[in-house]
């Protein structure tokens, strides 16, 4: 890409962007903004940290509703993204040149009508569970392939005096995890619920597939397999946790791998992962995350240079910018990027997941446009011992229904 070839510049021009306040979104942000900066002298980029979870989602929609969005921002892509009526407010990008080196898998994932809307902010993701390979080694433990050799490795964690799960509610986002990566095993064991479920045939109450990753997570908390300070502990609590093995597991998706290296790079080769086993170790498998997207509104002034920032974005070079800000977490997105020889150690062990045979599916976000906001407060109460399964689905359910709704989507 050539240094805003396309737009003439008659004075200096000053981008804004909005990103999530995660120490990798912010470093990735900061790291792509200086290599951009140092290609267009005439360009400068001011970054703005929101909060994550459904604190920023609100903030993410009251701005754009009110014109008050950044040039650029780093926002979900999936059934988020269509929350944000993204025809009514954000800048199409099917037309553009550079969107032809973006996967077709992440296209599909920010598509609205005939619309595209973004460029990958990373690689693939993907919901598991981090643990820490030295307790494994410590106890005699083996990677679990089945849910029942998962709970037979906690409790061996727990009788050693151990933490065996880390969860920390203190950001209530990260209590999701066990539902969300959990979708793999419900689409093996029920192969058409996302188009059900979409069509407002398919429940998660009334699914027991579905259902059960609710009850995953109350099983998990009734086992006393979670640190003591769950309910306030925060993500980089969990993170430094799982490095330093202060707790075995922690479930969480594999965006935390540029932070866990950037505040732990002596410890990287004690952290592993592996895909939240079902009930079937046979049928082992990943549940893929489409990583979030930089979006452009409508209501920017500066459209043709935010333009040319994701055109950055979507090259080798703002790959390369990437890999050397933050350790790589997954397989890019982008054509002509590549992955460092010295991948960290659970990229490794996400890799064989892609790899031809390998066993994955899309998360259910990416698969339906429909995400209650509310998941993440009931996840936090079953966790918590506030509300059983059953009853935390059936609210879930209701909660999508009216989402659906809003959405305009018929069957409900």
């Amino acid at each position: 890409m050539t240094a805003l070839s396309g737009v003439a510049m008659a004075q200096s021009v000053n981008l804004t962007m909005l990103v999530d306040n995660a120490s990798h979104t912010l470093a990735i942000s900061e790291a792509l903004a200086e290599a951009f900066e140092a290609k267009n002298p005439d360009v400068s980029i001011d970054i703005e940290a929101r909060p994550g979870g459904g604190e920023g989602d609100n903030i993410v929609k009251t701005r754009l509703a009110t014109g008050q969005m950044t040039d650029i921002f780093w926002y979900n892509t999936g059934s988020l993204m269509q929350a944000l009526a993204p025809e009514r407010t954000l800048v199409d990008l099917s037309d553009e040149p550079f969107m032809d080196n973006v996967a077709d898998s992440f296209k599909q994932v920010v598509t609205a009508g005939e619309g595209v809307y973004a460029v990958p902010t990373r690689p693939a993701e993907a919901g598991g569970i981090f643990y820490n390979r030295k307790i494994y080694e410590e106890l005699g433990l083996e990677v679990p392939r089945s849910w029942d050799e998962f709970m037979a490795n906690n409790e061996k964690i727990k009788a050693a005096g151990k933490t065996a799960v880390i969860q920390t509610y203190g950001e209530p986002w990260t209590s999701q995890v066990l539902v969300l990566a959990d979708f793999y095993n419900v689409q093996s064991e029920v192969p058409d619920f996302a188009e059900k479920y979409t069509a407002g045939e398919a429940k998660f109450a009334t699914t027991p597939a579905a259902l059960r990753g609710f009850e995953r997570l109350k099983a998990v908390a009734d086992g006393g397999y979670f640190n003591a300070d769950f309910g306030a502990a925060t993500y980089e609590d969990g993170l430094r946790m799982l490095a330093e093995g202060e707790g075995a597991h922690y479930p969480m998706i594999s965006f935390a791998i540029p932070a866990l290296s950037d505040g732990y790079p002596e410890l990287m080769d004690d952290v592993g992962f592996f895909a939240q086993p079902g009930d079937s170790a046979e049928d082992n498998g990943l549940t893929v995350w489409m990583p979030a997207g930089f979006y452009i509104p409508q209501s920017s002034p500066n459209i043709e240079v935010a333009k040319e920032f994701l055109a950055f974005v979507a090259s080798p070079e703002g790959c390369e910018a990437q890999s050397q800000a933050v350790a790589v977490n997954g397989p890019y997105l982008i054509d002509g990027c590549t992955l460092p020889d010295d991948v960290a150690a659970p990229v490794a062990d996400l890799l064989p997941y892609f790899q031809e045979g390998g066993k994955n599916a899309p998360a259910l976000e990416f698969l339906s446009p429909i995400k209650g906001p509310i998941l993440e407060q009931l996840t936090v109460e079953v966790g918590s011992g506030f509300r059983e399964p059953a009853d935390a689905a059936a609210l879930y359910d209701e909660d999508v229904r009216k989402q659906a709704q809003q959405l305009g989507l018929s069957g409900w």
